[in-house]
């Protein structure tokens, strides 16, 4: 077996990048050995103490939410698994993107090979089997309150494990689960005591979103620094702000960390050694470091705090063998992950915002740049709308940023009373991430444009070869245009590549 393409769910600790290593390679569903003793085990003791001890179990022999107080028969046990996946199916709207989908299958395998959710060791298996295969469910993007995990979206991710629900094959269009199982020769599961519970309490939804936004986000972090690099140097602005004294006795470490990346891509600019005529720059330009720095601190925290919700068991009751206990609680609550995820929605939308106030300034007709970057200004409007589409995104995702988890619902006859809202905080945060993108991509296409406009060859290094990449895409405006397919071919560029991986020509 190819070592790369070696899928293996271990009870090792994961970090981002060991997800992402998981979902880009062609996984192989093998489950570790120390895993599949901690399930068993797990598995068998939840079973015995039913026909053993006969004890009230929430969700195992009871009904769900503010129906904890009825007691279910033994003989409809599985049955009452089986009923929660298709009665919590309630989600509604566009499908979750099935890179999150698939991010959600692997995420939810992880918690239930914690051994702490006594499912079988046959129901892990067949969620990797479906990951393995690219047989991806089908699952609408709103219905959670983040709170009792995500009931509806989890309840659409699993319902093919009974039969239920659709599929994308392969990609493909929309298929009954059926057909997947079908032609993969698959049998519907039949659901133990608790399993149906297991599979839709947690977190996953939230985390899969956050975990995929990472890796765009640190992208786009990396993205906004070049780019407003590109601009400060398009624009003739000054390169002291940058200074490593500067910050070093403000001790922010992301914004030494983006002082230091934008002197990198300065480093070996003709321009930047021009005389100049002003004495401070905007605050757009000015306070790169202070504003994208921020961010960037932001992201690196959230990023540990996702990293421990990967590592983590979220459903319940939970199911202790050795300590001879199952307890219920409320480790599937998201407010950890709704506030990081409304914390990252804030710091992507100031990368966008201060982005569009340096587009509005090299669309000012000053430092010997033309009004809108257009060759014989009036005649020609050449990026003047681009800024508005610009401004109109930021002032969208000023709205987005609207913090989801101060909101509540009270849910399920009072006995959910205090739910985080991190769904709707995972759906905003793609969102203002999608339009963040567009925003840079958009500056990206001025910086170029000034750069043409004013001493080309005398760029940096680096920076000449962003500028050459994307012109590889999109051409220099020397007269108006039909402009959407450049905002977009800008978009796919910025998307499809990595500042740090383009290279000057040695």
């Amino acid at each position: 077996m190819n070592a790369d393409n070696y899928f293996l769910l271990d009870n090792e600790w994961w970090k981002l990048e060991d997800v992402y290593k998981r979902l880009d390679a062609n996984p192989q569903s093998s489950i570790a050995p120390q895993v599949v003793e901690q399930v068993v085990k797990c598995h068998a003791y939840l079973a015995n103490r039913i026909a053993t001890k006969g004890d009230t179990l929430y969700g195992v022999n009871t009904g769900f939410g503010s129906l904890a107080n009825t007691r279910i028969d033994d003989k409809n046990l599985a049955d009452l698994q089986r009923r929660i996946l298709i009665s919590h199916a309630c989600g509604v709207g566009e499908e979750i993107p099935q890179e999150i989908v698939r991010s959600m299958l692997l995420l939810k395998a992880k918690s239930l090979g914690q051994g702490h959710s006594a499912v079988h060791l046959a129901t892990i298996q067949r969620i990797l089997d479906m990951l393995a295969n690219d047989i991806i469910p089908v699952v609408p993007r709103q219905g959670s309150l983040g709170a009792s995990g995500d009931l509806a979206p989890l309840s659409h991710l699993v319902l093919p494990l009974i039969g239920e629900g659709t599929v994308r094959i392969c990609g493909g269009d929309p298929v009954p689960s059926t057909v997947a199982l079908e032609k993969m020769g698959w049998s519907k599961l039949v659901l133990g005591p608790k399993e149906g519970l297991a599979l839709i309490n947690g977190t996953q939804m939230m985390l899969g979103y956050g975990t995929m936004a990472i890796k765009r986000i640190e992208n786009l972090m990396s993205w906004a620094d070049a780019i407003g690099a590109w601009s400060l140097e398009a624009w003739s602005g000054l390169e002291s702000p940058f200074d490593h004294d500067v910050h070093r006795i403000r001790n922010q470490k992301g914004a030494m960390e983006v002082a230091a990346d934008v002197r990198s891509w300065l480093s070996g600019s003709e321009k930047m050694k021009s005389a100049r005529e002003h004495v401070q720059d905007p605050y757009s330009f000015r306070c790169i470091p202070q504003v994208h720095g921020a961010s960037k601190d932001v992201v690196a925290g959230v990023r540990e705090l996702f990293e421990n919700e990967v590592n983590a068991v979220t459903d319940n009751p939970l199911v202790f063998p050795d300590d001879d206990k199952v307890v219920s609680a409320g480790n599937f609550h998201g407010q950890p992950l709704a506030m990081a995820l409304d914390r990252l929605t804030l710091a992507v939308h100031e990368w966008a915002s201060i982005s569009e106030r340096r587009t509005f300034k090299l669309m000012s007709g000053t430092r010997n740049l033309p009004a809108f970057l257009a060759e014989n200004p009036g005649l020609n409007s050449g990026y003047m709308i681009a800024q508005y589409t610009a401004a109109s995104l930021v002032s969208l995702n000023k709205q987005l940023t609207t913090p989801s988890s101060a909101d509540n619902a009270d849910s399920s006859n009072g006995q959910e009373d205090h739910v985080s809202m991190g769904a709707n905080a995972a759906l905003k945060l793609w969102q203002v991430i999608e339009n963040a993108e567009q925003v840079l991509a958009i500056e990206a296409l001025c910086a170029a444009q000034a750069s043409d406009l004013l001493d080309k060859d005398k760029m940096s290094p680096r920076l000449s070869a962003l500028h050459s990449s994307l012109r590889s895409e999109v051409p220099y405006l020397s007269e108006d245009v039909y402009m959407h397919p450049l905002l977009i071919a800008s978009l796919n560029w910025l998307r499809s590549n990595s500042p740090n991986t383009i290279s000057p020509c040695r």
